[in-house]
């Protein structure tokens, strides 16, 4: 245990913090893949793309849904909202209360996933929508702990910052490229997750979320370790 310490302690808070990052990246696109093509059409981390298909469905686009987008929608917010009041007592980029938020993420993605196994291959209607605000709230709390953390370039949900970034920042805008492969590394993970989750249905509803959530409880303890570490070797 000395050993895995140490070479946690040896690894970079910066660096140690983009990689866990996009690694919960990666989760979010497995979690939307399971939102959109396995429960009617919603997004739990993509916010953009539920206003957009709130839109279309309210100006009367047949096949889109109002009523899951915009309970994914308030779930995202107040997720959000409950990271946000409670990292505001927090002492450092990553502490007790940073565990204990992407902790909270993951247990909720597999018990959700649990819950769908149980209900079988086609949910309730009703239970699909429980399923999507509670994961919309689940990935406002991980959107927010993210942005405690502040990792540059990397929300863990958002990739169109990300994108513009990449594009005006390159040598082709006129730019150095600076940030580029962190950049580029998270557009490549939120759609390798979007592939991953989108075959894992192929399965059953609840497989991404299974797998989604045990990364990020893995995540979740490296984090926690690496912290320890390095808040003994300081």
């Amino acid at each position: 245990m000395a050993a895995v310490t140490d070479r946690l302690a040896a690894v970079p808070l910066e660096r140690m913090h983009l990689w866990l990052m996009l690694v919960l990246t990666f989760t979010t696109g497995i979690v939307d893949a399971v939102g959109y093509l396995g429960l009617d059409k919603v997004f739990t981390g993509n916010m953009t793309g539920n206003v957009v298909i709130l839109g279309m469905a309210l100006a009367g686009a047949a096949g889109l849904p109002i009523v899951g987008p915009v309970l994914a929608l308030l779930g995202f917010m107040a997720g959000a909202a409950l990271g946000g009041r409670l990292l505001r007592r927090a002492g450092g980029a990553w502490t007790h209360l940073t565990t204990g938020l992407f902790a909270g993420v993951g247990v909720l993605m597999l018990a959700l996933a649990v819950t769908l196994m149980v209900a079988g291959e086609d949910p309730e209607r009703w239970l699909a929508l429980i399923v999507t605000t509670l994961l919309g709230g689940a990935m406002g709390a991980q959107a927010a702990t993210a942005r405690f953390i502040a990792v540059k370039d990397v929300t863990t949900v958002v990739v169109t910052s990300t994108i513009t970034g990449l594009a005006a920042d390159s040598a082709l805008g006129g730019g150095k490229g600076s940030g580029s492969g962190r950049r580029a590394l998270a557009v490549v993970l939120i759609l390798a997750g979007a592939a991953v989750g989108a075959a894992l249905l192929r399965w059953h509803t609840g497989a991404g979320l299974v797998l989604a959530g045990v990364i990020v409880l893995v995540a979740t303890v490296v984090g926690s370790l690496h912290a320890q570490a390095h808040v003994r070797v300081g």
